[in-house]
């Protein structure tokens, strides 16, 4: 799914995922590239399929956080801490892999005998945490927790079109759907199709997610969790699948970037995803270990959180798209590390689309070169000379702050007034789930990254009432296309329409895209077996980290 701004890194490429059960299913995954290869970018940076595998076990391995998770509790797993936790201690119904395909999970089998239903036949024996085997019936209450209305879940939107859900049997699940849903199957590899304990969920009641256990089936479970400063993962010795190398994960919650970088460098962490851009030199050179990249299916874009003011008109939004030095964000806030980009979406996820819509999506998109003299033009055209925008910043890194300043640039010099506002990393995440924290912002850095390899995961946000919709555009033709491309599975119809999409959200600047940015993951010399890709958020990747020598 989306998230928070800062974008840099990714999983193994090491195991070969089965296919999945069933071949309507397959059929479903649009763009499921295979792994990355290795090769070097046109940019210059060199993607990474994977990292070296493991040699072997080891006792602990610790790893840097910018931020502490504001709660564990899966319904509300959006963003990076959240989720680069969570995905080694929940499991979903299906398996999002290190290559970016989809894969049998908890769930050895999925079958769509109709458009309208959706079969997952679950793998028998599974545990949770508490030694308690897993039923169809923890499925149904795990869904059913991400479809309450009043818990307000992140994935809600995941189970809009789902009419029931019903335990079949007692290892499967039947979904009927009230039209066909293209994005589901896709989902169910993500945070929203994860499955809990109901009898651990109701035991923690309100607590669940934020003190004692998750009651997962993942190859960890949650260890000690002390507020503001770390937190660890034990590994379960009863986990059906391949034991985890490590028996203790500890993650760090480090703030400051030269502080992450710090305690990478002198040992205290053996490595971390979302590597600070100030930092790839540094932790090139140092000598302590190895900095990789790999496909991160993420856009660095300028959220446009409020159109109340003067970006209500679409000229102003034009206007600031031409006048954003996107070259010069790329050189000093990404060293160098990314691609500019005039697309919300990212390149790799058309990978299996036809070229004709691959050529239909890009070719015709507003250039990305800076063009103050028309940008100028537009601002006057639109009466908004002197207006005042504010955008949100965060000291998280200078991607996030020197895109603030960029914007701040560019408004200045086409005659607008930008102003900044400073707001904690902690609290960032409170932008894209509490509108009270979003009052007064008119735009905020964000980095998205796709939660399934298929660009309307990004698009969709747009339709009237979508999740990350914050400053409620509404288009009843943007909102058909949405439907469209919803209920179509065959990949080649949907790229078409997508490409469509595409088109009609650039035209409206609906957010303002900047650059394509890679996954990035560093490792010391004591530890190897991370993934390179984004696949970490949703894949247990830590169980695949041990001892490089």
């Amino acid at each position: 799914m989306p998230g928070y701004l800062p974008r840099r890194s990714g999983r193994t490429a090491r195991r070969t995922a089965p296919p999945i059960a069933a071949a309507a299913a397959l059929a479903l995954v649009a763009a499921c590239s295979g792994p990355p290869e290795k090769h070097a970018d046109p940019a210059g940076y060199r993607l990474s399929a994977d990292t070296p595998p493991a040699k072997g076990d080891i006792e602990k391995f610790g790893w840097a956080l910018y931020a502490e998770p504001l709660t564990l509790d899966y319904v509300s797993a959006f963003d990076y801490p959240q989720n680069t936790v969570l995905s080694n201690v929940c499991e979903s119904l299906m398996r999002w892999t290190p290559q970016l395909t989809m894969a049998p999970g908890l769930a050895e089998k999925a079958s769509n005998p109709d458009p309208l239903t959706w079969v997952y036949d679950l793998r028998s024996g599974v545990r949770f945490h508490d030694g308690s085997v897993m039923t169809a019936d923890d499925v149904v209450y795990s869904v059913g927790r991400q479809m309450d209305p009043e818990l307000g879940a992140s994935w809600a939107e995941s189970f809009e079109k789902v009419e029931s859900v019903t335990a079949t049997a007692p290892l499967q699940v039947t979904f009927k759907l009230k039209q066909p849903d293209s994005m589901f199957p896709q989902l169910m590899a993500t945070a929203a199709g994860v499955v809990a304990s109901k009898k651990g969920v109701e035991a923690a009641g309100k607590d669940y997610g934020t003190t004692g256990g998750l009651d997962c089936t993942g190859p960890y479970k949650l260890g000690d969790w002390t507020k503001g400063q770390s937190l660890e993962l034990q590994r379960f010795d009863g986990y059906w699948g391949t034991k985890a190398k490590a028996k203790t994960v500890a993650f760090r919650f480090l703030t400051d970037p030269s502080a992450r970088t710090n305690a990478m460098l002198g040992g205290e962490v053996d490595g971390g995803f979302l590597i600070p851009t100030e930092s790839y030199e540094r932790l090139r050179a140092g000598g302590v270990g190895t900095l990789y990249y790999g496909e991160g299916l993420s856009t660095v874009n300028v959220n446009v959180t409020s159109t109340k003011g003067a970006l209500g008109d679409v000229r102003v939004r034009r206007a600031l798209s031409m006048a954003l030095d996107r070259a010069g964000f790329v050189k000093t806030a990404l060293a160098g590390n990314g691609k500019v980009s005039n697309s919300l979406t990212p390149r790799a996820a058309w990978a299996g689309a036809p070229a004709h819509a691959q050529a239909a999506a890009f070719d015709t998109l507003p250039p990305s070169a800076q063009d103050i003299e028309q940008a100028k033009r537009l601002i006057r055209e639109a009466g908004a000379t002197g207006k005042t925008l504010t955008v949100a910043t965060s000291p998280i890194g200078q991607d996030v702050s020197l895109l603030a300043t960029a914007i701040q640039d560019a408004g200045t010099r086409i005659g607008l007034r930008i102003e900044l506002k400073t707001i904690a990393p902690d609290a960032f995440s409170a932008l894209f789930t509490d509108p009270a924290a979003r009052e007064g912002i008119d735009m905020f850095p964000e980095t998205y990254y796709l939660s399934v390899t298929d660009p309307v995961d990004l698009l969709r946000n747009f339709r009237t009432g979508g999740y990350q919709n914050h400053a409620g555009y509404s288009d009843p033709e943007y909102d058909t296309l949405v439907e469209q491309i919803t209920q179509t599975y065959d990949p080649a119809q949907r790229f078409a329409l997508e490409a469509k999409l595409q088109q009609k959200a650039a035209a409206e600047v609906v957010w303002i895209p900047v650059a394509e940015w890679p996954s990035t993951v560093f490792l010391n010399k004591r530890i190897t077996g991370a993934p390179t890709t984004i696949a970490y958020m949703y894949y247990p990747w830590a169980a695949d980290v041990g001892a490089a020598g």
